[in-house]
């Protein structure tokens, strides 16, 4: 209390009160009260008498207006919501596939817009896997589908096949009302769920699969959230560990930091193709058990970054693993689509790969990327240190600068320490993607050069 009083006699004097007894409007023992309404932020109680009342109000709002805007201004710089105060689960994800090479491109494309000269004309970004970006046609029938199931009234005109119209009916035949604006199950339209099981049964020999175990999501990565959020559980050493590949995609990594559950590295043999072997998946197991609950494991197939498709007993054998250890197996796995001119490209991106001094490519065998290794010269890895960047970092945004190609470091899906890869997408037309590996294969030789 004495100290509020001293701050008001304070702000008192300031405003011309003439102390105890009269205030400057003239009134007796009020100089505390005006001020104390004026430090609050408030209209003061007694304005100056001796001024007429219209410039008393004047003189007054004024004040209070610029008070009142104090107050707005403090009140906006106190945010609710920042870097310090955000969920550190959601703070520590990391997505490298949209990470600071995709910003610095988006930054060099605004400058190539203003004129500003490069020693390229586009930025070609390799760095993820936009099958229609990088001009792949879209499949019409599935296109003609859903045009037919969200405006019906095509069902009735010549300009759709009779095709994509039974399938179209059959979908809308399960929605409730006729209509694709309904509400569904939960796990998704029936009718798909039974098409899905169809397919499953039919690919898996025979083996029965039942539609109210299919659970349709809006894409993987949610599919992939869903499943980790009902199975992450526990604290301390009995927290959830999810084992996953490295290198590996970032959207694992990524959810398993959300959900605060524990990430347990197992590696993919890059010598023997990046093949999967199952005394590394033991080996990861029971290290981890000193430190968590290992509960889910995740397979890649074919492999994202890496592209490799594991073989059958490979599959086999960690079906087993996964019963004999009681884990859940999750597993990430892209279907028959366009191969034959991905194939093309495939064989194209690691034979140019393969012809590059310092620059190693395993074979392609399915997905859509490469994941070549580099050698990077020490003299470049403390350059990088310098910038408080990882060597691949580094790398990559030299050729992003140089080039205009942006692809991913390694760095953000995970690899053994010592190694440096890049992740690129064998997507563009084939005439592009050769003038692409070119560009590639010109800056790693005068990077060797500069840095060796």
């Amino acid at each position: 209390m004495h100290r509020f009083a001293l701050i008001a006699k304070q702000t008192a004097a300031s405003l011309g009160c003439k102390g105890p007894g009269v205030c400057r409007g003239g009134r007796k023992d009020m100089d505390l009260r005006c001020a104390a309404s004026l430090a609050a932020g408030r209209q003061p109680l007694c304005p100056p008498l001796s001024l007429p009342a219209r410039e008393r109000t004047v003189r007054w709002s004024s004040a209070a207006k610029a008070s009142a805007v104090k107050i707005t201004e403090k009140a906006s710089r106190e945010k609710i919501l920042t870097l310090e105060s955000m969920n550190p689960q959601v703070k520590a994800v990391e997505y490298a596939v949209r990470g600071p090479i995709v910003l610095k491109a988006g930054e060099i494309e605004k400058e190539l817009r203003k004129g500003i000269k490069k020693p390229f004309t586009e930025v070609i970004k390799a760095n993820i896997g936009d099958a229609h970006a990088m001009g792949q046609r879209p499949i019409t029938f599935l296109r003609q589908v859903v045009a037919l199931c969200t405006y019906p009234n095509l069902l009735d005109g010549p300009s759709f096949p009779e095709d994509a119209k039974k399938r179209a009916r059959r979908i809308l035949q399960g929605c409730g009302g006729n209509s694709l604006g309904s509400y569904s199950a939960s796990q998704g339209i029936n009718c798909i769920r039974e098409d899905v099981a169809s397919y499953i049964e039919r690919r898996d020999g025979g083996v029965p699969a039942d539609p109210d175990n299919i659970y349709l999501t809006t894409g993987a990565s949610d599919g992939i959230a869903t499943i980790l959020k009902i199975l992450v559980s526990g604290g301390g050493k009995s927290r959830t560990g999810v084992m996953i590949p490295i290198p590996q995609y970032p959207l694992y990594s990524a959810v398993i930091s959300e959900l605060d559950a524990i990430q347990v590295n197992y590696y993919l043999d890059e010598e023997n193709c990046w093949a999967l072997d199952v005394n590394e998946l033991r080996r990861s197991l029971n290290e981890a058990k000193a430190y968590c609950n290992p509960k889910v494991l995740c397979i890649i197939n074919p492999g994202n970054p890496t592209g490799q498709v594991q073989n059958r007993k490979c599959i086999e054998d960690v079906i087993h693993f996964a019963w004999e250890e009681k884990l859940f197996l999750l597993a990430d796995e892209e279907k028959e689509s366009v191969l034959k001119n991905l194939a093309k490209k495939a064989k194209l991106t690691e034979d140019m790969f393969n012809k590059v001094p310092g620059i190693h490519c395993n074979p392609l065998q399915g997905a859509m990327y490469a994941f070549p290794q580099i050698f990077i010269p020490s003299k470049a890895i403390e350059e990088a240190k310098a910038h408080k960047m990882a060597p691949d970092m580094f790398y990559c945004m030299k050729l992003l600068e140089e080039t205009g190609i942006c692809v991913v470091p390694g760095s953000g899906f995970g690899q053994r320490e010592g190694s440096y890869h890049f992740r690129m997408t064998i997507l563009p037309p084939v005439e592009k993607l050769k003038i692409l590996l070119e560009k590639v294969k010109d800056f790693h030789i005068k990077f060797l050069e500069k840095y060796a």
